[in-house]
């Protein structure tokens, strides 16, 4: 298996396990991927995902040349033969978590700029090397990192395909923590379990809010605001939350 998809209680585990090629992304990568988030997606008792790599060295380096660039030609023209990922075409509204455990290029990082929280080891870099090459990123990359960080700074890290370290890349925001290398996917679990302490709905529904009202003016980021979260009212999960408050208690969500 090229994409690893493990469930531990309400936590799916997401695993890049091409470690021979640093995890670069291939045909059959995407499509078990693509297989993987759906399945998320629609499991009720998963609430919280967590994305990382095989291995010590790298989270992504890329695409892999020798299998992406035939498959590129081939699809050309044909959409339908590319699998929707959180890349491109799969909205994923529960929340996700990287867990990025070395090199992170190219796709690599445009597969953490997918994920709401991020967690970096030490000796993580991020790059996008794709002028360099005579290309551009095209699965989220220029459009994803400028909301992100300032534009000046994807611009550089865009245009002079200049490389991050993990200290960096948490200066300017682009990721929330940076950790020892065998405290990246202890801290991406402590993070989780806390996310599962939370009420799912609400989550799901601040993070849709959050995805659906980018780009909008504020008036109509307001009633997208509005619209999500006026239904929470009437969920089991609500009158949970109240009752615990009132109790003193720690809240039990059932994610209904």
């Amino acid at each position: 298996m090229d994409f690893l998809y493990e469930k531990k209680g309400k936590v799916a585990i997401f695993t890049l396990n091409r470690p021979e090629s640093m995890n670069a992304l291939s045909p059959n990568l995407f499509k078990e991927m693509h297989e993987a988030f759906e399945d998320f997606s629609r499991d009720p008792e998963l609430w919280v995902g967590i994305l990382t790599g095989a291995g010590e060295k790298a989270f992504c380096a890329g695409a892999d040349i020798k299998e992406w660039l035939p498959f590129v030609r081939e699809s050309r023209g044909k959409p339908w033969m590319v699998p929707t990922t959180p890349l491109r075409g799969m909205e994923i509204t529960k929340p996700l978590i990287a867990a990025v455990n070395g090199v992170a290029m190219g796709g690599g990082l445009e597969l953490v700029l997918c994920c709401d929280l991020r967690i970096a080891s030490e000796k993580a870099r991020f790059a996008f090397p794709e002028a360099r090459l005579g290309i551009l990123p095209r699965l989220g990359g220029t459009t994803r990192l400028p909301r992100n960080i300032p534009w000046c700074k994807a611009a550089e890290i865009l245009f002079l395909s200049k490389p991050l370290d993990a200290q960096e890349a948490y200066r300017i925001g682009l990721i929330n923590k940076v950790a020892p290398p065998d405290r990246v996917m202890p801290f991406a679990m402590e993070w989780a379990e806390e996310l599962c302490n939370a009420a799912p709905l609400a989550v799901r529904s601040i993070k849709e809010a959050m995805l659906r009202s980018r780009g909008m003016s504020l008036e109509e980021a307001l009633w997208i605001e509005n619209d999500l979260g006026m239904p929470l009212y009437d969920t089991e999960d609500y009158e949970e939350g109240r009752a615990a408050f009132k109790e003193k208690r720690p809240p039990v969500f059932k994610g209904k």
